[in-house]
């Protein structure tokens, strides 16, 4: 990266740009650097004025709520090309007044495709300078056609854009300030997590504290499992489950395993205490109803409880979703097709065929073939984060329960790796995991589900305060009804037995 002097000096400025003109000239004077590959545009935006422009169908989620009253910045849009066929679009948005110092990246969800601007309005209200990217391509997030033949998008899309427009936002907010951010922080979850996860493994400088969410980072087995559900549920009609048999399912479980935690509230603490079969609630033979599951439909419910595994050797390929979840199994069970983000993987990636039938999928050989195809281009699954931990980096990492699309037992398999790896005692000073009961993928869900993993990490990192518990709340019609305290895995919170149930200070962390 180039000094500030010598950037100032690209663009005929001997000060900062910062603060130097109230008309915008000093931000749009940041079109003119002149940076390798990079095109840039930028204009002031006074307060309350961006409007977020129009995404493309089934992209990031509009949230209009999320842009009122954003405070002013100079928001600075940038097409990044390191390579012939790479086309990154990547926004940056620094603080007109008010900067604290930091840059915060937000990731993306899916095979991304478009930015995610509510986050970065979270952040920019926070006082960060903030960068997000569409990672090279333009389109829906179940949409993985821009790989088809184009290696070079899809190494964009795996981590080069993330790692390019990081590098490019720290330039930039260098010539707009006069220095660099003193620290910078990554927040995603889904793709977002496993972006922050490849961050860490592949360029451990980039970032000093990672908030990683339900990390996609095993894409390989992910897509995998998906898929797995697909043949459990949909390749044969007599498994099919209809959705008011999700119901069902879910209230069978609630009703056996609610108390196990010795309080009743419609969440499972710890799901991997609850041992209920799906044949508790099995059809008289020859009927059928909504309330009860026939046989074959028994099958494919344990099938989705149990971890996809090798036919040939019986080893576990990715881990299955936890009881309590059946409430959002629509997702991946519900049909008529299984979900494109994981057919378009080895439509596209692995077979390079776009009429390849899902219902072909070998769970051995194929598995391997996708594996060995990646070869850790998508996958961030390496354990060894020595470089980034030596460095005093720090990794806070969440998964809900409940999760709908990602097993919460990948993240669970991949933290256990790391300790493996490195050692309890190495991993506790620098990566933290938190489990949320009753938590849908990445957010809402029956339990308490919204918390500041931020504030929490900036702790951490800023004044090495390391978080054993994280205050997160349910909402309902927009106001808190229930707190919980979310646990340093693998403890889970325990009622004191006095108090409110709905009330965090009532509980405390304990091993279990």
């Amino acid at each position: 990266m180039k000094s500030c002097a010598s950037l100032l000096a690209m663009i005929g400025l001997a000060a900062p740009l910062y603060g130097q003109s109230a008309d915008g000239a000093a931000c749009g004077k940041l079109a003119s650097l002149k940076l390798e590959g990079t095109t840039l545009a930028a204009e002031a935006v006074g307060a309350g004025e961006f409007k977020p422009p129009p995404l493309p169908p089934g992209g990031a989620p509009s949230m209009p709520q999320a842009f009122a009253g954003l405070p002013a910045m100079c928001r600075v849009t940038a097409t990044l090309k390191p390579s012939t066929d790479s086309d990154i679009k990547v926004e940056v948005w620094l603080p007109a007044s008010g900067w604290n110092g930091k840059l915060q990246g937000v990731g993306n969800g899916g095979w991304a495709g478009s930015i995610f601007y509510f986050m970065m309005a979270n952040a920019l209200r926070s006082g960060y300078a903030v960068v997000a990217t569409d990672t090279g391509h333009a389109g829906s997030m179940g949409d993985g056609t821009f790989a088809f033949n184009h290696p070079e998008k899809l190494t964009d899309f795996a981590w080069r854009a993330v790692h390019e427009m990081t590098v490019t936002a720290k330039v930039l907010i260098e010539a707009y300030y006069g220095k660099g951010p003193r620290l910078s922080y990554w927040n995603g979850c889904s793709t977002g997590g496993r972006q922050g996860l490849k961050e860490a493994q592949r360029y451990p400088s980039d970032y000093e504290g990672i908030l990683d969410g339900a990390p996609a980072n095993y894409m390989t087995h992910l897509a995998t499992h998906s898929l797995w559900v697909a043949h459990a549920t949909l390749k044969d009609a007599a498994s099919y489950i209809p959705k008011e048999k999700f119901a069902a399912l879910h209230k069978a479980v609630i009703d056996a395993c609610d108390g196990l935690d010795a309080v009743k509230d419609g969440v499972l603490e710890n799901p991997r205490q609850c041992r209920v079969d799906p044949k508790s609630i099995e059809c008289p033979p020859g009927t059928d109803a909504p309330t009860c599951l026939t046989a074959p439909q028994v099958e494919a419910a344990r099938k989705i409880y149990g971890p996809a595994r090798n036919p040939r050797t019986g080893a576990e390929i990715f881990p299955g979703l936890e009881r309590g979840s059946e409430m959002g199994w629509a997702a991946l069970a519900a049909g008529p097709a299984p979900l494109s983000i994981s057919t378009d993987h080895f439509k596209y990636i692995v077979f390079r065929n776009p009429d390849w039938d899902y219902k072909t999928l070998d769970f051995d050989k194929d598995v391997a073939t996708a594996d060995e195809i990646d070869n850790g281009l998508l996958n961030a699954n390496n354990p060894n984060l020595r470089a980034f931990f030596n460095r005093g980096g720090k990794i806070l990492m969440y998964h809900g329960w409940n999760d709908q699309l990602i097993s919460p037992g990948n993240t669970i398999n991949y933290y256990n790796s790391v300790v493996k790896e490195l050692g309890p005692d190495t991993v506790s000073k620098s990566m933290r995991l938190f489990m949320a009961p009753g938590m849908d993928h990445c957010f809402g869900g029956d339990g308490p589900n919204m918390f500041d993993g931020m504030a929490a990490l900036e702790q951490w990192v800023e004044q090495q305060k390391a978080p054993e518990r994280l205050i997160a709340a349910h909402l309902a019609n927009g106001k808190p009804d229930r707190t919980r305290p979310l646990c340093l895995y693998p403890k889970v919170a325990v009622y004191t037995g006095t108090g409110s149930t709905d009330d965090a200070a009532n509980f405390v962390c304990k091993a279990r």
